[in-house]
């Protein structure tokens, strides 16, 4: 496996996401991973580097910038910018995507998304930008403000992962990301993990001194299993 750090920029910030490359040296489905609120790190990276054990080509994606060791008021503020901003979200992802497509390895027609916590939303808000993402996943997504009407510009398959004590995707919310998906007439899925909290695929969340946070062994690989599922259907090659 060949990984490398890919500088680039996106909202007037110098960002610096990963890429993991297949061994190999022909086309292959490729993988957009974007992190946890708490900066790219070896979450996401460890995603992306699963990914690419694969055989997909996946661009761990940087949406703080590396070097910038956010404090935690810091860290609040710039989420609190990007939440109530999904034209800058979506921004930020399609620099990201950019990226990912200009690498030689990658097949253009076979590309999804994954994202983990805030990255999850991000993610969703690429896809609401019309982006051809064949498959678009979000794993422990928080509650968004975003325009609804939007996805009816999704174009791939979606799938929410989320565990039933996470207090940031609370009932109503899931109804209300269930009613959209509907009404949009998008391909989706919505898999809810019982006794699972906020950032359940993390090993480290249960550090993050956050009650609403934990790790869960079973959500995690159940979650991780659905979306190669789904990567199976949306990803395949032609025939």
């Amino acid at each position: 496996m060949e990984t490398r750090d890919v500088e680039y920029r996106a909202d007037g910030r110098s960002l610096t996401g990963w890429m993991a490359l297949p061994e190999g040296t022909g086309a292959r489905a490729a993988v957009l991973v974007a992190h946890e609120a708490n900066g790219l790190g070896e979450h996401a990276m460890s995603g992306a580097r699963r990914l690419a054990e694969l055989g997909y080509v996946a661009f761990a994606l940087d949406y703080d910038g590396r070097d910038q060791n956010l404090s935690g008021e810091e860290l609040m503020a710039r989420l609190e910018y990007l939440g109530t901003r999904p034209e800058v979200m979506r921004a930020i992802g399609r620099a990201a995507l950019e990226v990912l497509l200009s690498e030689d390895r990658v097949d253009g027609a076979r590309v999804a998304a994954i994202g983990y916590c805030f990255g999850a939303n991000m993610m969703f808000e690429l896809a609401r930008d019309g982006a051809d993402l064949k498959a678009v996943v979000g794993f422990h997504p928080g509650q968004a403000d975003h325009d609804a009407a939007s996805s009816r510009q999704i174009r791939g398959k979606v799938l929410a992962c989320i565990g039933s004590e996470d207090p940031f995707m609370p009932p109503q919310a899931r109804a209300a990301f269930q009613d959209e998906m509907r009404a949009a007439g998008v391909d989706w899925q919505m898999h809810l993990y019982g006794g699972a909290k906020h950032s359940f695929t993390n090993p480290a969340a249960d550090t993050f001194g956050m009650p609403e946070a934990g790790y869960h062994q079973a959500a995690d690989q159940r979650s991780w299993r659905a979306m190669l599922g789904l990567f199976g259907e949306a990803l395949a090659p032609a025939p």
